[in-house]
């Protein structure tokens, strides 16, 4: 089995978890045979004090079609 390995940036008003979905779910619709994803950086948006977007660098593993 051969894979490739792509980085896709998740982002979410609510949480790293739910940046992390989303960054996968988009990736979903353009690629194939996905196998695995894995969270490589967790950033955050902040707005003053406060935190206004949650960011997830989100490494995703699919097989190579042959």
């Amino acid at each position: 089995m051969t894979q490739k390995i792509i980085e896709v940036v998740g982002t979410s008003k609510e949480s790293f978890a739910k940046a992390a979905e989303n960054a996968v779910a988009e990736a979903a619709k353009t690629v194939r045979g996905m196998k695995w994803a894995r969270v490589a950086e967790l950033e955050m948006e902040l707005d003053g004090k406060k935190i206004a977007k949650y960011r997830a660098t989100t490494k995703i593993h699919f097989d190579i079609e042959k």
